[in-house]
């Protein structure tokens, strides 16, 4: 029998020795290869942490301690330690688990983690909260994947280090975040890997003191003997700047060592970060050797680690190539993005541009702030961030690009549902809040071709902020490009969406007109500033009006025009359907649309609605 079926709880795990601990590993990594290639996932990462995770069980128990996950796609191998093996056949489905730690799944997951850099943060206000209330739980922050290259990180470090609580903060150091880390830091920590010699002799020489008699009275008169030989091996840090006992770096594959390392870590009472060398993708030869294309992967063959071919064209492919155009055509244009560039599309630009492609890890708020600069100067900065992530640089949205009324266009990628990421990935807010930056103007095409041309205008034409979002997948139905808002005509009733939501809004129509339902379709491109009167002199006509969005309720399109109804004086009755006043949860998109009534059924059955009243 497999010693993974074997461990249902904490004390399975403290049974095993030595040996059976790297066995249980190994099998870990089988079964992470044998279900995420069925279900897909975050590969690369998790393979990186599995001793390390299973050291974390056993020095803390997580259903008391807390451990806070930084980059929450690196916790797979925690759920399966947890209780949740038998469940990774749904893993990231609806009513499956979730990718990221869950505090509503689990006692064991001490917090959310689908955002990077927050978790130093997080878990000195739980140390915090403990010395007030006289609790004895451990409190653990877990970074990983590139949480380093956040600004927010350093702000955690910096109070965390002068705050004295006993913390232990783990950094989980791969190189890497989904591409290779960039940076100074990130220079910061391959030098300390390359001097690891300082660590050795301090543990050493404390192992002597305590053997010999007087031991402690020597090695308290020896502390200034110490600090010279430590500046002379490796230096200060500058996390003992920031105020941490610095332990590392240390083998990511040595359970043993890392176990005594955490305990040890324990024992000091005091900030205490744990340096820890893993290798991302560590075990499986496919991931090790494309660790990028293995971060989140769909299904792909256990055997081989091909994956299977892309069935379509993406909006992220379309900005690609139209950016590349771009570039040629005009000097000036030039890209930045956060730790995205594979995802955005960006790559075949790095190759070709390589001076005028920006990745500056994941740190969002420095990303639009440097986009700024580069356009104060004269250039032309896109800058590709998924729309959850762009939320982390609304400050710098408003005051340094909107105050100045700068010319930086942001191409805001995977708007919408996502599906599988769930809560923390959903593109959903990016409507309201872009609306928000005065003299911002956004758009949102219903198609790659509309991007493309969008694209190309908002660099070369348009001055000022400008935004364009779009969503993760493909094209539905609707591919010719078709900027006037009337696409079907009717009488009865006036059906508005925009972006990809026009084609159930379209099959819905469809579906009326079968029933003798005569309904006007129209689709809107420009969300702001947004230009009212063909939607107002169809409800003239119909005298119903119903608005479909992929957006929060809070900031939506539907309530502007009807307000711009009521404001001009026209009888007509409203309904609108979009995701409320709540967080989504993960699951396929599809599913999702059906779940928030947003598919074609959904869509028919809030205009049905409509149709019942009378102005």
């Amino acid at each position: 029998m497999a010693i993974l079926d074997t461990i249902r709880t904490r004390e399975d795990l403290l049974r095993l020795d030595g040996r059976q601990l790297c066995q249980l590993c190994e099998e870990i990594r089988a079964f992470l290869v044998e279900h995420i290639s069925q279900t897909g996932g975050h590969l690369a990462s998790n393979l990186g942490v599995v001793e390390l995770t299973v050291a974390l069980q056993l020095v803390f128990d997580t259903s008391v301690d807390r451990l806070v996950f930084d980059v929450g796609h690196q916790a797979y191998v925690h759920k399966i330690l947890t209780g949740r093996m038998a469940q990774f056949s749904g893993l990231r489905t609806y009513g499956g688990i979730a990718g990221f730690p869950k505090p509503s799944e689990s006692c064991h997951d001490a917090f959310i983690a689908g955002h990077a850099s927050n978790a130093v943060s997080v878990a000195l206000g739980m140390a915090r909260a403990r010395t007030l209330q006289g609790g004895q739980y451990q409190v653990a922050a877990l970074l990983g994947d590139g949480a380093m290259t956040g600004g927010l990180a350093y702000e955690g470090l910096n109070d965390a280090g002068a705050s004295g609580e006993p913390l232990i903060v783990i950094l989980n150091d791969n190189g890497m975040s989904i591409t290779p880390n960039v940076g100074g830091i990130s220079r910061h920590l391959k030098l300390i890997r390359t001097k690891p010699g300082y660590f050795g002799i301090k543990m050493a020489y404390r192992r002597f003191t305590r053997a010999v008699p007087g031991g402690r009275l020597l090695y308290g008169a020896t502390h200034r003997l110490k600090a010279f030989l430590k500046r002379h091996l490796v230096g200060i840090t500058l996390f003992e700047e920031m105020g941490f006992s610095y332990i590392g770096p240390v083998d990511g594959r040595d359970i043993r060592r890392l176990t005594e390392l955490l305990r040890y870590a324990k024992e000091l009472r005091c900030p205490v970060l744990l340096h820890v060398i893993t290798k991302k993708g560590c075990g499986y030869r496919p991931a090790e050797e494309n660790p990028d294309r293995f971060h989140g992967v769909g299904a792909f063959d256990r055997a081989s680690g091909t994956t299977e071919p892309a069935q379509r064209i993406t909006f992220s492919d379309s900005f690609g190539e139209t950016m590349l155009e771009l570039a040629g055509q005009d000097p000036r244009v030039c890209a930045v993005t956060a730790a995205m560039q594979p995802g955005t599309g960006l790559d075949r630009f790095a190759d070709r541009y390589p001076d005028r492609l920006f990745d500056v890890g994941i740190a969002e708020g420095h990303a639009v702030a440097m986009a700024a600069g580069l356009a104060k100067q004269g250039l032309l900065p896109v800058v590709a961030i998924y729309s959850t992530f762009l939320q982390r640089a609304y400050d710098m949205l408003l005051h340094d690009v909107g105050l100045l009324r700068l010319h930086v266009v942001f191409a805001v990628d995977r708007a919408g549902l996502v599906g599988e990421d769930g809560e923390t990935h959903h593109g959903v807010f990016d409507v309201a809040y872009l609306r928000q930056v005065p003299g911002l103007q956004l758009y949102c095409p219903a198609n790659q071709a509309e991007l493309r041309l969008l694209l190309r205008k908002a660099v070369l034409e348009l001055d000022g902020p400008v935004a364009i979002r779009y969503p993760r997948g493909g094209d539905g139905f609707l591919k010719s490009v078709c900027f006037q808002p009337v696409l079907r005509e009717g009488h009865d009733v006036t059906l508005v969406a925009y972006g990809t939501m026009i084609n159930p809004m379209l099959e819905a129509a469809v579906a009326l007109k079968q029933q003798g339902i005569h309904a006007e379709v129209l689709k809107l491109t420009r969300l702001k500033p947004l230009e009212p009167e063909a939607v107002l002199a169809s409800v003239r006509k119909t005298g119903r009006l119903f608005v479909a969005e992929e957006v929060a309720d809070a900031g939506c399109i539907a309530d502007v025009l009807f307000s711009a109804v009521a404001a001009a004086g026209v009888r007509a009755v409203v309904g609108k359907r979009n995701l409320g006043d709540r967080y989504i949860p993960h699951g396929s998109v599809q599913k999702l649309r059906e779940l928030c009534g947003l598919d074609t059924n959904g869509l028919l059955a809030g205009i049905r609605e409509v149709l019942a009243n009378e102005a």
